[in-house]
């Protein structure tokens, strides 16, 4: 877990310089955001996260060599607490969904502004989807139903099981979590502290080994600790 006391270390990959400078300039005046290294390609970005090892990536989706889905798989099974947000000139459900499978947090627009920016990484570092509750719950339960459907295929390559399981109370807040209830919302359904609730998904995220809240109930999903319905 990084110390948040220290600026969190950003890595921009975009194949148009002029992109990654803009990025740089909007960041250049936040206290709490460094960028610390600069990719013009997906390969570039993997090879930078491994030196490097970033709190998160803005990763452009179309770049040479090794595009952002791609470079996001890569990244997220080496480096799995560090988060990407995607960067797109457009959002569909197909390609969110997509995203969010390679590991993706969320995205941001190219057309944002500094503050939809800034926001949306703080968002993202915080361990916060940065995609609005409606839209997560639906890719969620189209995960569900995927995972439903291949339940009777022949299996994909296995996870690995958790070194430490989730405790019964875990498992309840991480059942509410994946309906994207936010930590106050499940601080009062099961009448305990936030702060309480905010522990438990920190020990939730890094026993899934994950970034992220969203990622936490995919991975969930995937190890059949979530139902697929």
């Amino acid at each position: 877990m990084r110390d948040e006391r220290s600026p969190a270390r950003l890595i921009v990959a975009d194949d148009h310089a002029l992109v990654r400078g803009g990025f740089r300039a909007m960041l250049a005046s936040e206290p709490d955001l460094q960028i610390v290294g600069e990719a013009e390609n997906g390969r570039r970005a993997v090879e930078l996260c491994r030196s490097l090892e970033p709190d998160l990536v803005l990763m452009d989706v179309r770049m040479p060599q090794m595009d952002g889905l791609q470079a996001t798989r890569v990244i997220k099974a080496e480096h799995p607490a560090t988060a990407v947000l995607m960067v797109t000139t457009h959002a569909s459900d197909d390609y969110l969904f997509e995203a969010i499978k390679a590991g993706a947090s969320g995205y941001v627009l190219k057309e944002a502004t500094k503050q939809q920016l800034v926001d949306s990484i703080r968002v993202t570092l915080r361990g916060e989807p940065s995609i609005n509750q409606e839209l997560a719950i639906q890719l969620l339960r189209r995960l569900a139903r995927e995972a439903h459907e291949s339940a009777n295929s022949p299996p994909a390559k296995r996870l690995p099981e958790l070194c430490e399981p989730l405790t019964p109370r875990e498992i309840e807040i991480l059942r509410l979590l994946a309906r994207g209830l936010k930590n106050r919302q499940i601080a009062e359904h099961l009448v305990i502290s936030p702060g309480t609730v905010k522990v438990h998904v920190q020990h939730i995220i890094a026993k899934l080994g994950v970034s992220d809240r969203t990622q936490a109930a995919v991975r969930a999903i995937e190890l059949g600790i979530l139902p697929p319905a």
